[in-house]
């Protein structure tokens, strides 16, 4: 067997390299394929196995491919490029006559109208059309969203956002790590399945801010704005303008739902909770 981990130089795939390990899958059966293969000389050094691999490079991707047997396909981050990148993974999946692709799109896929969800949605798409056993990974919002950015929330004294009274279904990278790592894993048929991923308890952003408030012993509130005016306060800060609109129309999302996940398909794949929103702010905050 061979399971090919594309993008494995991001803070996921990472983790999932790291998770499979952990669940004794050989290391010479994984295989941790990224653009640049000097950032995982370490898995290099305990067997296993690199590849050079761009998704924009369709020779790199095939040559990464070779002798798969599943294939995790990580989503891109070059956002408004990601469909055509994800075309070509899969394109060389079908070629190379792979069991299963596992693909991480996001929560809610079939129902949210987040713009951002439109590259996953095409995404799946473009695999039922494929003829490849697949199964869908619908990641919801990463902790890390919020605690990335703790040092700026704390200078300025707020949480600010455009998504109201919304909950989020947030967890942590590691969390949907071991769940990837489950499904690859698994001696289970997971061809067609659709896993809803997110973290046990939902949150809003106001009671992101009380935790941060509680934890930093410093008042933090919870801003609310127009989504125009939250895009504007990104670009602001140095995120691109198109990007700040995709953000700022994420949290209009999480206010409609968009991003939160009823179903407990996360726990139950790596077998325990999930990880506690107040646990990642507060092991956030211990390392700032």
């Amino acid at each position: 067997m061979s399971i090919v981990i594309t993008g494995a130089t991001g803070q996921l795939g990472r983790h999932v390299v790291e998770a499979l390990l952990e669940r004794n899958v050989p290391a010479g059966e994984i295989v941790a394929a990224g653009r640049s293969i000097g950032k995982l000389s370490d898995f290099a050094a305990r067997g296993v196995q690199v590849r050079a691999m761009d998704y924009t490079d369709a020779a790199s991707v095939a040559k990464a491919l070779e002798g798969a047997t599943k294939v995790l396909l990580i989503s891109g981050s070059e956002v408004g490029q990601r469909v055509e990148q994800h075309r070509t993974v899969i394109e060389a999946a079908a070629a190379e006559g792979v069991e299963l692709i596992a693909y991480t799109s996001i929560a809610n896929a079939d129902t949210t109208g987040m713009k951002l969800a439109a590259e996953h949605q095409a995404t799946e798409a473009i695999l039922k059309a494929s003829g490849v056993p697949f199964v869908l990974l619908r990641n919801g919002w990463y902790l890390e969203n919020y605690t990335d950015q703790l040092p700026g929330t704390l200078a300025q004294g707020a949480v600010a956002g455009s998504a109201g009274d919304g909950k989020v279904s947030a967890a942590s990278r590691a969390d949907y790590a071991a769940a990837a790592a489950a499904v690859l894993a698994s001696a289970e048929n997971q061809a067609g399945k659709v896993y809803e991923l997110g973290g046990d308890h939902s949150f809003t952003l106001a009671e992101l801010a009380r935790e941060i408030s509680a934890a930093a012993n410093k008042t933090v509130a919870y801003q609310d704005l127009p989504a125009g005016d939250y895009a504007g306060l990104l670009a602001g800060f140095g995120v691109p303008r198109p990007f700040a609109d995709i953000l700022a129309d994420s949290d209009l999302g999480i206010a409609r739902g968009d991003l939160h996940v009823s179903g407990s398909d996360l726990s139950d794949l790596i077998g325990r909770p999930t990880t506690p929103m107040p646990t990642a702010v507060r092991s956030a905050l211990a390392a700032v």
